[in-house]
């Protein structure tokens, strides 16, 4: 089969690979520092599920189908591929136990052979996708088709080698080709060529190996300069995947001595990305999933989690020679340890310039909402909203530039704990004529009722929080609350960038509740964004707290019979989840079942539900500023949908997601469809005793 050219094949397709592999790995080091090598067992189990499994696939059916026969495809492929190099050089070389006159070899051909037409049917999907069907959220790109054909024309090589291989075999026995078992596709190849001459049938065994083992050689050697970077960096990616909650947002450490340092607050430059970002970049498929779900792409503002994600790695690829280069400068010069180019550039080059303007417009950073169905719906789980909100750090607090309306909640949040502006001492207003204690006056209670900024200040949020009260006074739970003490999390100021403001509230927060021994107790609180931050966030400031939302905890408390929702309570509900609630903290049946338990009551699923159920558009500090312009609003759009299920009532477990899809629901003239809490729902069909309706 040509020794000679095989080995310059394999030296020039290999060696061309390893330098553009070494290229792309020096460039990811220009990345900042990330831990990603903690809990191996972990991460072994995540990429058993997730990279060969594929579970994220498979939402999106046909595509997920496609994927794994391509897939598994190769990986049965690869040990053809390797065969056939060998045979380079040794032309009956079957890896001693895999020849076709072997159990084994026939065991594994038949296998080869279902894979190979398995690989060509899923490959014609993806065709159909980018000639036919067009999907808009798809990359429809020349090269997406150059891969597809590629892969295509590999498979019909292999068939085209074996058919030959099998027709000249039985030509030089002078025996007609038959049906293999063990080697279905080649054997039916041989039948249809075994009519040809022998120099032809040579001929075609010749074209359908060279052929199959260069285009795997030009195959591998694309990855590394194209989006099908991802078939080298997808399994990695997902074993180095965040651990962490997903509502946990990565801190800035030691911000005094940023400051005192110089260093960015935030993300400025490319290089500040860690290099897991950095692989994350690498690892976009431009499938689009992600923009598909996200609620501001669908509603026309510019953000597009994909498009963000090339732009950046486009700007990248870019500047890839200057960025290694200044790198391994800055790394000789400070003896390992890179330094700040903002502190030895007067006027730094174009690689070491703002990204926002200069690649990612700011309005697409501020049309987030945080909500992470993008995250959700990525196979390969890149993150969007940690980069997100890191350049809206370096927005707030290096160049002071932000929305508007921020202001005014940042001011709010720094004169009087709260992003609204009321004064401290009305905190606790909503509680007046319930004899609800506080904290300080029973300090041995079992449960601390942390109420929030819109539960104690916005007039249609204060009825949830009286709703949950008059519950947990019901079920006779020993509970008290912080009043004026309670502050913000901080939670509108760190997705909005302004980490320095979140932390102070975050250090103020840890000292009251330990103060008080928290730690031992339940927090119990109707904002999910409390929840998430109080939950998932305090720990990294000395808080571990047992948190629970309060739907949560009312299913709890039916579950044991401390409620018993006895009136009936005759209403179509449209169930609507929290991002904060569900999606960041996969709380989906508590709040169903709480709702489930009251009679007469029918709970409706939109399409778009649990942990594909849309954004109302409050989340990421979206409540405390004006929307981007776009051709709809986000609570718009998710009050149609929510419509769409002929609903008497929709329902929801945040204070802003009601205010969202109240409003949503009057821009569509439905006011007769009431927005009601499961607390509220709840109220209404349980017995209540004296106290309780106090």
């Amino acid at each position: 089969m040509g020794p000679v050219f095989m080995a310059l094949l394999l030296l020039g397709g290999w060696g061309f690979f390893a330098y553009s592999a070494y290229r792309r790995w020096n460039l990811m080091l220009v990345g900042a520092k990330a831990d990603r090598f903690d809990q191996p067992v972990v991460r072994i189990g995540k990429v058993c599920k997730y990279a060969f499994a594929q579970m994220r696939m498979r939402r999106y059916w046909w595509a997920g189908v496609a994927h794994g026969l391509i897939f598994f495809g190769f990986v049965v492929l690869l040990l053809r591929s390797l065969m056939l190099w060998v045979r380079g050089f040794d032309a009956g070389f079957s890896f001693w136990v895999f020849g076709t006159d072997q159990t084994l070899g026939q065991i594994y051909s038949l296998l080869k052979d279902i894979f190979v037409i398995l690989v060509i049917l899923g490959t014609l999907v993806f065709v159909y996708y980018r000639v036919i069907a067009r999907l808009p959220r798809m990359t429809l790109s020349t090269e997406g088709l150059i891969i597809l054909v590629i892969i295509l024309v590999m498979m019909v090589a292999d068939i085209v080698y074996d058919g030959a291989t099998v027709a000249l075999h039985h030509k030089a026995a002078e025996a007609s080709v038959g049906f293999l078992w063990y080697e279905p596709a080649g054997s039916v190849a041989g039948m249809i060529v075994q009519g040809l001459p022998g120099g032809a049938l040579t001929f075609l065994a010749h074209l359908g190996f060279w052929t199959h083992v260069a285009l795997v050689l030009i195959f591998l050697n694309l990855l590394p300069y194209s989006k099908h970077f991802h078939v080298i960096t997808a399994i990695p990616n997902v074993y180095l995947q965040n651990l962490d909650p997903p509502g946990k947002l990565p801190n800035l450490e030691d911000i005094e001595g940023m400051l005192e340092r110089e260093e960015t607050l935030g993300i400025k430059r490319i290089d500040q990305f860690s290099w897991k970002s950095i692989m994350d970049f690498y690892t976009c498929t431009e499938c689009g999933r992600c923009s598909d779900q996200c609620p501001a792409t669908n509603t026309g503002k510019k953000l597009s989690p994909k498009h963000f994600t090339i732009d950046l790695r486009d700007f990248l690829y870019k500047h890839d020679p200057e960025l290694v280069a200044a790198n391994a400068n800055a790394k000789k010069n400070s003896n390992g340890e890179a330094a700040d180019a903002e502190a030895t550039e007067a006027e730094p080059p174009e690689y070491h310039k703002d990204l926002v303007d200069g690649v990612i417009d700011p309005e697409v950073l501020w049309a987030c909402t945080s909500c992470r169905a993008c995250e959700q719906e990525c196979p390969v789980f890149i993150t969007y909203v940690d980069k997100i909100v890191d350049m809206r750090r370096y927005l707030v607090q290096e160049r002071g530039e932000f929305p508007n309306e921020l202001q005014t909640a940042f001011r709010s949040m720094e004169s009087a704990a709260n992003p609204y502006g009321f004064p401290a001492e009305d905190r606790a207003k909503w509680a007046e004529g319930l004899d609800i204690k506080t904290l300080a006056e029973h300090p041995e209670a079992d449960v601390l009722f942390w109420i929030g900024c819109a539960p104690s200040f916005d007039d249609r949020a204060k009825k949830v929080t009286v709703a949950t009260a008059k519950l947990m006074q019901q079920a006779g739970v020993d509970f008290a609350i912080l009043g004026q003490e309670e502050q913000c999390t901080g939670d509108p100021a760190r997705r909005a960038g302004n980490e320095y403001l979140y932390q102070m509230f975050a250090q103020a927060n840890v000292e009251v509740l330990n103060g008080y021994g928290v730690d031992k107790k339940t927090i119990v609180t109707t904002c999910p964004h409390c929840f998430n931050t109080l939950l998932n966030e305090y720990p990294d400031f000395g808080g571990k707290y047992d948190v629970v939302h309060h739907t949560t905890f009312l299913a709890k408390l039916l579950r044991e019979g401390k409620l018993k929702p006895t009136n009936a309570v005759s209403k179509k509900v449209a169930w609507h989840d929290s991002c904060y609630l569900g999606r960041y903290n996969e709380v989906y049946d508590d709040p169903r079942a709480a709702l489930k338990s009251i009679p007469g009551l029918t709970v409706l699923e939109p399409v778009e539900s649990r942990d594909r159920g849309m954004c109302c558009g409050a989340g990421g500090a979206q409540m405390f500023k004006e929307e981007e312009a776009g051709d709809e609003r986000v609570n718009e759009r998710r009050a149609d949908q929510l419509l769409k299920t002929s609903p008497d009532c929709v329902s929801s477990a945040c204070p802003f997601c009601a205010r969202m899809l109240t409003d949503g629901l009057a821009a569509k003239d439905r006011e007769d469809v009431e927005q009601l809490d499961v607390a509220e729902l709840l109220l209404a069909s349980v017995v209540q005793s004296d106290k309780a309706s106090a």
